[in-house]
C-alpha cells in the first residue's frame, strides 16, 4: 500500500481512503462529500487527522495512510500503513466497551 496521493478518495468497496505519511509539509482537503457526509481531512508525516461533518474522527500521530475505513453504528473497520508505529485514536460513543482486532487477533477490550 502506498500514500493517498489525492488525501482521500472513494473506493470501490464503498469504503474511503485517507491519508499520505509521506508529505514533509501539511496538506489538507475540505469538503469531500462521501454517501452524504462532508469529510476533511489533514496529513502529512507527523500527523493525519480526519472529521466528518465537522467532527473528530480518526487521528494517527506521526502520519499514516488508511485504506477501506469504514464506520457503521456497530463497527469500525481499516487497514493502517506508516513509517513507524502509530498511536491512533478515534471518536467512538462514550462509555462503551469495543473488542480490538489485529488482523483478525483479538488484542483486547
Amino acid at each position: 500500500m502506498a500514500a493517498i496521493s489525492e488525501l482521500i478518495r472513494k473506493e470501490s468497496t464503498g469504503t474511503i481512503s485517507f491519508g499520505d505519511y509521506t508529505l514533509s509539509a501539511k496538506a489538507k482537503l475540505d469538503n469531500y462529500e462521501f454517501e452524504g457526509d462532508i469529510y476533511k481531512v489533514k496529513t502529512f508525516k507527523e500527523i493525519t487527522k480526519l472529521e466528518r461533518n465537522g467532527v473528530f474522527v480518526y487521528e494517527s500521530v506521526p502520519g499514516t495512510a488508511v485504506t477501506e475505513f469504514k464506520q457503521t453504528e456497530d463497527e469500525v473497520g481499516f487497514i493502517v500503513e506508516g513509517p513507524e508505529d502509530a498511536q491512533i485514536t478515534l471518536e467512538l460513543a462514550e462509555e462503551t466497551e469495543y473488542e480490538i482486532t489485529i488482523d483478525g487477533v483479538s488484542a483486547g477490550v
